[in-house]
């Protein structure tokens, strides 16, 4: 008589399932069919489509190469955070020069944005210019900021947006009263505003 293997826990198949919704949502969502994820891994297209509809054992040596072609990690596939802190972001505030800050993101790696909201106050004199590789963008909740754009002054009221390259000498600042926006950084422009 043959010796039976025990059944996976409840939690070990919940983890099972999940991490194969995952791995066939990603593929989907990058556009990628069984055959390109295979060329991309150097698997077969049935071993994947088996990992993906529970056929085969999920098993390290191909959760790996499949990981790295859909830009994520094996951690990423198998994290199953209970709490909200995977979700909910409870930002701090972060005074720097007369300006208050709250990240309202988690930057991701190298390509990461970030996601600021800043609260300007006027200032005497005018900002100091900078310069870095990138765009920056914001949109203006409250008053109106001063867009210092290399020899221009743009006034952005609330309601409406800047998009603009960082290559030009650029800052901002309240114009007559404080103000509040929202702004999207890639990492070199999060640094520069911040440091």
């Amino acid at each position: 008589m043959g010796t039976r293997t025990p059944p996976a826990t409840s939690g070990a198949a919940d983890l099972d399932g999940v991490v194969r919704q995952r791995l066939r949502t990603l593929r989907l969502a990058q556009g990628m069919s069984l055959n390109d994820l295979a060329a991309a891994t150097h698997l077969n297209a049935s071993t994947i489509s088996r990992l993906e509809t529970g056929s085969r054992r999920l098993a390290l040596d191909v959760l790996a190469p499949i990981a790295r072609a859909l830009n994520t990690t094996i951690d990423d596939l198998v994290d199953t955070s209970a709490d909200d802190g995977d979700v909910v972001i409870r930002p701090e505030r972060c005074e720097l020069h007369g300006v208050t800050r709250w990240q309202l993101s988690r930057n991701r790696g190298p390509n990461g944005v970030n996601v600021v909201k800043m609260r300007l106050t006027p200032l005497e004199t005018p900002p100091e210019l900078q310069v870095h590789p990138g765009r920056d963008w914001f949109f203006v909740l409250s008053g109106t900021v001063k867009l210092f754009l290399g020899e221009r002054e743009v006034l952005v009221h609330a309601g409406h947006a800047a998009d603009f390259t960082t290559m030009t000498p650029h800052a901002f600042t309240a114009h007559l009263k404080p103000a509040e926006m929202i702004s999207i950084l890639d990492n070199d422009g999060h640094q520069a505003h911040t440091a």
